[in-house]
């Protein structure tokens, strides 16, 4: 079946956050994670027919979606769940919030690795626990975990929970089983909770770099596991709201649904059966979506690396793209280039002066107009 990513929706006139923040001005919105193109047409279809019904009144969590979402995850990442592990969730935000209630008393730490989606660095202080910073750093054009640094740093501060994103965003890295293996190491040394926000699990465009959950490590990370995901960022349908947290350890869950009572909703009708359709009948878009990412990140690549003071790493996951600016010498770099016309996320919110997060879920010719601007903005420093 082929699926049209050369001609999504006009959305400038909508209800879009994304491109009501420049209405009226000529930036390109490149911004926040949503993608441009309309939903799988399995899932309209889904949708569909649940507004002909024509009720929408009080729904549980049906035994099919558990079963497509099961389903779902070991044709997609092999990964062998149970249906009871799943706790629906109206969001991840509220998930990795709820972990940090979870996590020790006030006042202990939650371990994290800037640069990192905002919420995550925020997520702490709002259960009055405190942020502890490792900081990812850049390798021979690869984003890597500073492990001298995060062993210096765990000898004079201590954490109860680990708070991952893998796929990481912003940088686009997917984590090695190595890699994972080492923070579980530390996970058991160090009695941590592990808290993992795989929202981007489906968008792995580098197949040499396959997923891999850190809960599927072994039985011991897992029961200390409560992994987050959604289809949200997959079949771009995040405004749905439905998300779900793994969590095999019984009385884990126990805790992590008796937190939320009273404070989180229900996830609404229609994400269900969204989340349903996506998990069951998405696999032909996703992979056509796929394809589509994976010669957007190639023209990226080669566009921004040919420009002078500005580069990225190869994107392995995601629709976002992480660019280095810090050889431009701009004290502002977002503001420099949405005076050029392109609307960036600012990496400062990320932890990370000097760089930019770029959204290449969009069209080929919105891409192309992109890197034209980005050139513009690049000569004009």
């Amino acid at each position: 079946m082929a699926f049209d990513f050369d001609t999504p929706p006009d959305r400038r006139h909508s209800d879009s956050i994304k491109w009501q923040r420049y209405a009226h001005r000529d930036v390109l919105p490149m911004w926040v994670a949503d993608m441009d193109f309309a939903a799988p047409p399995a899932v309209r279809e889904a949708l569909q027919a649940r507004l002909d019904h024509g009720v929408f009144g009080y729904a549980h969590v049906s035994t099919a979606l558990r079963e497509a979402i099961v389903e779902g995850i070991a044709r997609d990442h092999d990964w062998q769940i149970e249906p009871d592990w799943l706790v629906f969730l109206p969001g991840v935000v509220q998930g990795f919030n709820l972990a940090c209630r979870l996590a020790g008393d006030p006042g202990d730490g939650v371990l994290t690795f800037p640069p990192i989606y905002p919420p995550m660095l925020l997520a702490p202080d709002n259960h009055q626990r405190r942020l502890v910073r490792s900081e990812l750093v850049l390798k021979g054009g690869r984003w890597e975990y500073d492990w001298n640094g995060l062993d210096a740093l765990l000898a004079t501060q201590s954490a109860r929970l680990l708070m991952l994103c893998n796929p990481h965003n912003p940088v686009g890295r997917v984590w090695t089983r190595e890699e994972l293996t080492r923070l579980a190491w530390h996970a058991e040394k160090h009695d941590w909770l592990i808290c993992s926000d795989d929202i981007h699990c489906g968008l792995v465009i580098d197949s040499a770099q396959p997923y891999l959950p850190i809960a599927a490590l072994d039985e011991a990370i897992a029961q200390r596991s409560i992994t987050l995901m959604a289809p949200s960022k997959t079949w771009n349908i995040p405004a749905l709201g439905c998300a779900f947290a793994v969590i095999p350890n019984a009385h884990l869950r126990k805790q992590y649904l008796a937190s939320a009572r009273g404070l989180i909703p229900d996830v609404n009708v229609l994400g269900l059966v969204a989340c349903e359709a996506a998990y069951r009948d998405g696999g032909p878009w996703r992979e056509a979506l796929l394809a589509y990412l994976q010669s957007n990140a190639r023209a990226l690549l080669a566009g921004v690396n040919a420009l002078p003071g500005l580069s990225m790493a190869p994107v392995e996951a995601t629709y976002l793209a992480w660019l280095d600016c810090r050889g431009l010498g701009l004290t502002d770099p977002q503001r420099h280039f949405e005076r050029h016309g392109l609307g960036l996320s600012d990496g400062r919110d990320f932890g990370l002066n000097g760089f930019l997060r770029l959204n290449f879920g969009c069209s080929r010719a919105l891409l192309d107009e992109a890197l034209q601007r980005l050139a513009t903005a690049v000569r004009a420093v």
